[in-house]
């Protein structure tokens, strides 16, 4: 069912070629598609755009009907079971108060004299956030997409998410947008919308930035359109890695793995751990739990392709081989895992201990659960409000305290051979006159 690797005095190069992880980069037939959808409705704009809607999504729409009006999505927040609701507000209380520390604000610095130096901080004008569509509905990505750009400050939120055959998007999908705070919601899914979201058509506005997960060909698509547009990253299948010793309970290891492995047939869960009780009892509670899940289909695919359990020689080797996967999700099933925090260098988040399941890293605790994928943790963060604001450099000088760098200045430029760059610098003090005021 699950690859199971033996990595006791082994290398940790030679257990990393033992695994299977898959990626999103590489799919020459798929970025084609994506590239001919994209130029199409550079082109065509709306035409193209329902055209491909009418295809992949078998929805027949017109582009009066793109836009899903305040009334509709008012009637899907009513029509969402109370309990519903006061779950997607609780998480979205404690995604905003998350999100909030990290707001940063304009700042300048007066420490020299007659110089102003500072950073300014602007939140982007128009964000547009990908919500998948199609086989299952996903609120969680409408808040954790949405709530940090309105804690920025993003005047105009765009969602796009892809309809169903009878031109409806999901009701959760609709109900989250109100609560997280949408300026608009239209109805298009696919690198299509992506493309329209990068380029702007005669309904969609044109964005700053596009965030959201999507399937492979809204991932190329996002990555076909940077330069035009901000995008968050290039996410992969989602991952786990759950590092276990003695004290691990199999049961919830195994239900950890799971959680990750229901997602899709290419989601990646690994366990690593020094326990070889554990490593035999996790298998036995991965059938067992397995069996009773109505995903088991998707839940076999991916342990079989994509999951390993592995036997390391101690939880120092496994921090090790955990830092080179950079995984998406890490969970440190072990004793006093403060103690091992320090170690870890690379991972999309970190939870700690045998109470903190990833799933709620999912839903309810706050830090956001777009993360990056496929080993891309070794340079890239998880999403947050950094990512929808702008900074730009704030510089004053005045004439005598320009008087004190003007000569480094003009010799640096010289040094690369940028005369107008110095003399930029000396016709403001050749003759030594009194100069503009300031």
């Amino acid at each position: 069912m699950i690859r199971k690797i033996d990595g006791r005095a082994k290398s940790t190069a030679w257990i990393q070629n033992s695994l299977n992880r898959p990626s999103q980069l590489e799919a020459a037939a798929e970025r084609a598609a994506v590239l001919s959808i994209i130029k199409e409705v550079r082109e065509q704009g709306d035409a193209a755009l329902l055209r491909y809607t009418r295809e992949f999504d078998r929805a027949e729409l017109s582009p009066e009907e793109m836009p899903v009006s305040e009334e509709e999505i008012q009637e899907a927040y009513n029509k969402t079971h109370p309990r519903l609701l006061t779950v997607l507000q609780r998480a979205a209380d404690r995604i905003w108060r998350f999100h909030a520390k990290q707001k940063q604000e304009t700042w300048l610095n007066f420490e020299e004299q007659d110089i102003v130096l500072g950073q300014k901080v602007t939140p982007m004008e128009r964000v547009g956030v990908y919500v998948p569509g199609g086989k299952a509905a996903y609120p969680s990505s409408v808040l954790m997409n949405v709530i940090p750009a309105r804690v920025a400050g993003v005047e105009e939120i765009i969602m796009v998410s892809p309809p169903g055959k009878d031109g409806d998007i999901h009701p959760s999908i609709l109900a989250a947008a109100k609560v997280a705070g949408v300026s608009q919601v239209y109805r298009a899914g696919g690198a299509q919308a992506i493309a329209a979201l990068a380029y702007g058509t005669q309904t969609i506005p044109k964005v700053d930035k596009i965030v959201g997960p999507g399937n492979i060909y809204v991932a190329l698509a996002k990555k076909e359109v940077f330069g035009h547009v901000d995008i968050d990253m290039i996410a992969g299948p989602s991952e786990i890695v759950v590092i276990a010793d003695q004290s691990a309970r199999p049961a919830y290891v195994a239900a950890d793995l799971l959680s990750q492995a229901e997602h899709d047939s290419m989601a990646s869960s690994i366990l690593i751990t020094d326990s070889q009780e554990i490593f035999t009892e996790v298998l036995q509670e991965l059938e067992t739990q397995t069996a009773k899940l109505p995903l088991k289909d998707t839940i076999r695919s991916s342990l079989r392709d994509f999951g390993a359990c592995i036997l390391a020689d101690s939880i120092e080797e496994a921090i090790k081989l955990s830092n080179a996967l950079a995984p998406e999700h890490l969970e440190l099933a072990i004793e006093n895992p403060m103690e091992q925090l320090g170690k870890i260098r690379h991972a999309g988040a970190v939870f700690l201990g045998h109470y903190s399941p990833e799933p709620v890293g999912d839903y309810m605790a706050g830090p956001n659960h777009v993360l990056p994928t496929s080993g891309t943790a070794r340079f890239f963060s998880l999403l947050s409000v950094e990512d929808f604001v702008k900074k730009t450099s704030i510089l004053f000088y005045g004439r005598e305290a320009l008087r004190q760098v003007y000569r480094d200045v003009a010799d640096f430029a010289r040094m690369e051979g940028l005369t107008a760059h110095a003399n930029a610098m000396e016709v403001r003090f050749d003759k030594d006159d009194e100069g503009i005021s300031t």
